[in-house]
C-alpha cells in the first residue's frame, strides 16, 4: 500500500485519523500518472482523496515561481454547483493551514467580482475551484493556452450529476481543450452514486477507441453514427460548397491513445469501502397516509416536532414552489421562534450565501431547500435530513441523505414524508433501493450539435483554429466519438454563416477564414458577446424581483426599482395584473408591474396570497424507481411493510378492480357524471404521461368520442370524453406506431418545437440573450427565435438547429425514448377493467381535475372535484 509523505501522515495522526484505503489508492494512481474515477460513499473523505495527490505534489514543489513555467494553475476543480465550490474552498483551506502548506486556493463562479477574476488571471492560484460554465469562458479566452500550460490535474466533483446532459457535453469539450493545452493533465472524477462506473469512465477518458483509417476524407470510413439522435444522412451543407476546401485525407492522422470504449479505457476505477447504513424512517402523520396530494402539508406539525428534537435539519423538497410553501407553513406554527431559513436557486446570490454562512456558523436549526444543496456540501452538524414528498429517484435520495452527519462510520438519519398513498409506495421503494445500494441508471448520451457549435465559436474566440486539428480534438471527447466529418463541417458552416437559409444575413457570420486556412472570430465585439452567453443551462426567461417605491408627485408618481429579492419566471408575471398578491422568498408580495427585466413588487398587507404558486420544475420519476414501484404493487407479500391504511387501499383496489402485474398495464374505464373516463397506470412519470395523453387524445378524437381532456400524475393518467370509451380496441389505441405520424403531426402543430428551437438557438449562439449594456427579455428572445424558426421551416427544413431541436424535444421535453420502451413493454399486455364507478387507484389523479388547466373544448367541461366526495363514492359498499 502506498505510504503518505511524513508531513501528511503526521497531519492525519494529529487529527486521530488514519488515511483510508481509497485515499491511498488515489495517491498511487497519481504517482502512476493514471486518470481515475473514485466511487465512494458520502462522508468517506472523497473530496480530500481527490485533492490529496495535488496537495502532496504542491508540497514537494517548493516555492512557486512568480512567472514562467510552474507559475500557472496546478489543479482545476469543477463542480456543478456554485454552493459546492464555495464549500470546498472553505474545507480545503483547513488542512492546508493546519499542515502549514504554502498553497494558494481560490474559487471562481458567476458570482465572483470582476476585480477578483482579473487578479486570478494575472496571478493564478495553485488550485482554482470553479464551474463548467467558467471553464467554457476560459476556453474562449485568448490567454487560455498559456494560463493552463502547467495544469497537472482536473477534478470533477459529483460527476454523475453532469456527465449525461448538455452541460456534460460542454464540459467534455472543455476537458479536451485543456488536454491540448496541457497533455500531462490527469482527469479525476468523484461520485457517491454511480450505477454503471464504466459509462462514466468512457466519458471521462481522453482519446477514442481506435485510430482513424480510410480514404475519402476524415472519418470517411465511419458508420454514419448519429449525434443527438440526428442521423448524419439527413443532409448537410459541406464547407466545400461554400468555397472552403475540405482538408486532404493525407493531412489527417490520429495520434490519440486507444481507448477501451465502454470498458473505460485507462481511467482507473477506485472504490471506497461502504459506510454505515443510513437510518431512514417514513413519517406516517397520525397513523394515516392521504389518498392524494403532493406537498406533504398534512404532516407539517410532525415535521416541526422533528426539527425541535434535532440539532440542525435540512428539509428537501422537489420544486422551488414547494420550498416557499413548506417554509411558510413551518413559520406559521413556529411558536418556539426556531431559526429556519430558505434556500433555492431563484433567491438572490447574496441571500443564499448568507444562509450558507449561517449554517456553517451553527446559527440555524433548519433550512428548507431544493437541489441547490443536494450535492457534496459538508456541514457535519446536520443530523437530520427530511424529504418532503417522494424523492423521485434513489440516487437523489442518497445524495440528500448524505448531507446528514457527513461521516462514513456514523449512520445518517433521514425522514421521508409521503404526500399520498402512491408516494408512500415510492418512498418505500426508494428506501429499499438505498438499502440495496441500487442507484438510478441513465442511458448513454450522445453529444449535441448546438453545444458543439458553441464550443467551436469559443475556440475561434481564443485563437485561430485548424479544422483537422480541432476535429481530432473533438472526436477524442466522450460524447462526440462518433461525430462524422460531415457533421463537423455542418457545424463549422453554421457558425460561419448561420446555414444556407441565413447566410445572406450578415449578423449570423461569426467566424471567418484566414489566408492560411484557419478560422478565427470575425471581430472582438462578436467575441465579447459570445463570452457573455456561454453555458448550456437554458432556464425559462426570468425577471429580477425588486422591491419598488413611489417617486414623483401628483399624477406623475412612478414605481422605482429597489432591492433585489430574487428571480422568477417571466411567464408567471405576464399572467398577473397590478395588485395581485403572491408568495415569494418567504413573504407575500403585491405585484405592481414590469419595467425592463425587473418585476416590481411591494410588501402586501394580505397575509394570504391570492396566487400561492409562482412556478418551478418537478423532477421526473426515475425509470429504475418506477420499476420497483410496479414490482411492489404486484407483490402482495410486500404489502406487509406498508402502513395499514395503504394496505387496505391496495386490498380495496383488488376487490373493486384489478391489481396489475409489473409487465402489464391496467386501464380502467367508467362513467361519472356527464363524462366517461379512461384511466391508465403506466408509472412512468409526468413527462412521459403528458406526451402519451397528447397522442392518445389525437387518436380518440379521430374515433369521434367527443371533447377530450386529460390530467396526469407520476403514476397515472386520466382522459375523459362525452362518449363511452369501453368498447375501443385498447391494444390498437396504445400501439407504438403513435410515435410515428401522430408524434410528427403533433410536433408540427404544437409550440413545443418552437420552445425547443429557442433553447438550441441560445446554446448554439445563433441568438444572444446578453449583449453589452443590455439584456433581451424572454419575450424578445422568443420573438426573434420564432421568426428564424418559421424562416428555416420554409426554406431549410434540414437545418442543423431544426434537427437538434427535434431530437431535444423527443428526448427531453417529451421523454419519447422512455415512452417507446413502455409501449413496447405493454404491447399485447393491456389489462382492461370496465367499472361502474371510480376505483381506489383513480382518486389521486381524478382530484387533480380542476387544479390543472386543460385547453381546448374540454376546458369548459372541467368541474372542481371534491376529494372528500370522491373518496366517499369509492368507499361506498358495492350494491
Amino acid at each position: 500500500m502506498t505510504d503518505l509523505p511524513p508531513l501528511f501522515a503526521d497531519w492525519f495522526a494529529s487529527r486521530g485519523w488514519a488515511p483510508r484505503r481509497h485515499q491511498l489508492e488515489m495517491v498511487q494512481a497519481a504517482r502512476d500518472g493514471a486518470h481515475a474515477l473514485l466511487v465512494a460513499p458520502t462522508g468517506g473523505g472523497k473530496t480530500l482523496a481527490g485533492f490529496l495527490p495535488s496537495l502532496i505534489d504542491l508540497a514537494e514543489r517548493g516555492p512557486k515561481p512568480e512567472s514562467g513555467p510552474g507559475s500557472g494553475v496546478h489543479t482545476l476543480y469543477l463542480s456543478p454547483l456554485k454552493a459546492l465550490t464555495v464549500d470546498v474552498e472553505r474545507n480545503l483551506t483547513a488542512p492546508i493551514r493546519e499542515i502549514g502548506l504554502n498553497i494558494h486556493v481560490e474559487s471562481r463562479t458567476g458570482d465572483t467580482k470582476q476585480s477578483k477574476r482579473q487578479r486570478q488571471r494575472d496571478f493564478p492560484p495553485d488550485i482554482l475551484l470553479t464551474t463548467p460554465e467558467q471553464l467554457a469562458l476560459f476556453c474562449a479566452w485568448e490567454g487560455g493556452r498559456s494560463y493552463f500550460a502547467d495544469l497537472k490535474c482536473v477534478i470533477l466533483d459529483e460527476v454523475h450529476a453532469i456527465w449525461s446532459g448538455k452541460r456534460g457535453d460542454l464540459l467534455s469539450l472543455g476537458l479536451g481543450r485543456l488536454q491540448a493545452y496541457a497533455p500531462q493533465m490527469r482527469r479525476v472524477g468523484l461520485s457517491a452514486t454511480i450505477e454503471d462506473p464504466d459509462l462514466i469512465r468512457a466519458w471521462l477518458s481522453p482519446g477514442r477507441p481506435s485510430p482513424l483509417a480510410g480514404e475519402g476524407g476524415p472519418r470517411s470510413g465511419s458508420d454514419g453514427g448519429a449525434v443527438g439522435g440526428i442521423p448524419s444522412s439527413m443532409g448537410s451543407l459541406s464547407l466545400s460548397d461554400s468555397g472552403v476546401d475540405t482538408p486532404h485525407p493525407s493531412r489527417f492522422a490520429s495520434h490519440l491513445p486507444p481507448q477501451g470504449g465502454k470498458e473505460g479505457g485507462f481511467v482507473r476505477l477506485v472504490r471506497g469501502d461502504p459506510g454505515a447504513a443510513a437510518e431512514i424512517d417514513v413519517l406516517i402523520s397520525e397513523g394515516k397516509v392521504p389518498w392524494a396530494g403532493h406537498t406533504g402539508q398534512h404532516a407539517v406539525p410532525e415535521v416541526y416536532a422533528a426539527l425541535q428534537r434535532a440539532k440542525l435539519s435540512l428539509i428537501f423538497v422537489n420544486t422551488r414552489w414547494q420550498a416557499e410553501f413548506v417554509f411558510q407553513q413551518l413559520w406559521a406554527i413556529n411558536d418556539d421562534d426556531l431559526p429556519i431559513a430558505l434556500h433555492h436557486g431563484s433567491l438572490a446570490a447574496e441571500q443564499r450565501r448568507k444562509v450558507e454562512a449561517a449554517m456553517a456558523r451553527g446559527d440555524l436549526r433548519a433550512v428548507v431547500c431544493t437541489s441547490t444543496l443536494d450535492l457534496g456540501i459538508d456541514w457535519g452538524d446536520v443530523d437530520l435530513v427530511i424529504q418532503m414528498a417522494a424523492p423521485k429517484g434513489s440516487s437523489r435520495l442518497v445524495q440528500r441523505i448524505g448531507r446528514a452527519n457527513h461521516r462514513l462510520d456514523e449512520p445518517s438519519r433521514a425522514l421521508l414524508v409521503p404526500a399520498s398513498r402512491f408516494e408512500m409506495l415510492e418512498c418505500q421503494a426508494a428506501r429499499e433501493a438505498v438499502a440495496a445500494n441500487a442507484f438510478d441508471w441513465e442511458p448513454v448520451h450522445i453529444g449535441t450539435l448546438d453545444t458543439l457549435a458553441q464550443h467551436v465559436m469559443g475556440v475561434a474566440c481564443a485563437e485561430p483554429f485548424d479544422m483537422v486539428e480541432l476535429y481530432e480534438q473533438i472526436v477524442g471527447c466522450g460524447p462526440y466519438r462518433d461525430l462524422t466529418w460531415e457533421q463537423f463541417e455542418e457545424v463549422v458552416d453554421f457558425v460561419a454563416t448561420g446555414g444556407y437559409a441565413l447566410r445572406t444575413y450578415d449578423r449570423f457570420a461569426r467566424i471567418v477564414r484566414t489566408q492560411n486556412g484557419r478560422w478565427k472570430v470575425r471581430n472582438q465585439h462578436i467575441a465579447q458577446r459570445h463570452r457573455m452567453n456561454v453555458g448550456a443551462i437554458v432556464s425559462a426567461g426570468t425577471l429580477n424581483v425588486r422591491v419598488a417605491s413611489r417617486r414623483g408627485g401628483g399624477g406623475t408618481r412612478a414605481w422605482i426599482a429597489g432591492r433585489k429579492v430574487g428571480e422568477a419566471e417571466e411567464w408567471y408575471f405576464e399572467q398577473l395584473t397590478p395588485g395581485d398578491t403572491f408568495l415569494f422568498a418567504g413573504q407575500v408580495w403585491a405585484f405592481q408591474g414590469i419595467t425592463g427585466t425587473d418585476a416590481l413588487v411591494t410588501h402586501a398587507s394580505d397575509k394570504e396570497p391570492k396566487i400561492p404558486s409562482w412556478g418551478g420544475s418537478k423532477f421526473p420519476l426515475s425509470t429504475s424507481l418506477a420499476d420497483r414501484v410496479r414490482d411492489m404493487v404486484q407483490d402482495r407479500d410486500h404489502w406487509r411493510v406498508l402502513p395499514p391504511d395503504v394496505q387496505e387501499w391496495l386490498e380495496l383496489q383488488e376487490a373493486r378492480s384489478v391489481i396489475p402485474d409489473a409487465e402489464s398495464m391496467l386501464v380502467e374505464t367508467f362513467p361519472r357524471g356527464s363524462r366517461h373516463f379512461l384511466v391508465a397506470y403506466p408509472f412512468e412519470g409526468r413527462l412521459a404521461h403528458t406526451t402519451l395523453c397528447m397522442l392518445l387524445t389525437r387518436r380518440l378524437d379521430r374515433l369521434g368520442v367527443g371533447p377530450l381532456g386529460f390530467v396526469v400524475t407520476d403514476y397515472a393518467l386520466a382522459i375523459w370524453s362525452i362518449k363511452p370509451m369501453g368498447d375501443i380496441d385498447l391494444d390498437a389505441l396504445f400501439q407504438p406506431d403513435m410515435l410515428g405520424d401522430d408524434l410528427e403531426a403533433w410536433l408540427d402543430e404544437s409550440f413545443m418545437m418552437k420552445r425547443s428551437f429557442r433553447n438550441c438557438a441560445l446554446i448554439s449562439g445563433l441568438i444572444e440573450r446578453r449583449q453589452p449594456g443590455a439584456e433581451k427579455t424572454g419575450r424578445q428572445v422568443t420573438f426573434s427565435t420564432d421568426l428564424i424558426y418559421d424562416v428555416l421551416r420554409r426554406h431549410q427544413p434540414d437545418h442543423l438547429l431544426l434537427k437538434t431541436a427535434r431530437a431535444d424535444a423527443a428526448s427531453g421535453l417529451l421523454d419519447v425514448a422512455r415512452l417507446g420502451q413502455m409501449l413496447a413493454r405493454i404491447e399485447g399486455r393491456i389489462r382492461h377493467q370496465p367499472l361502474s364507478r371510480p376505483s381506489p387507484f383513480c382518486v389521486p389523479v381524478l382530484v387533480q381535475i380542476g387544479r390543472e388547466r386543460v385547453g381546448g373544448d374540454a376546458a369548459e367541461m372541467i368541474l372542481d372535484e371534491s376529494a372528500e366526495a370522491l373518496i366517499a363514492e369509492v368507499m361506498e359498499p358495492s350494491a
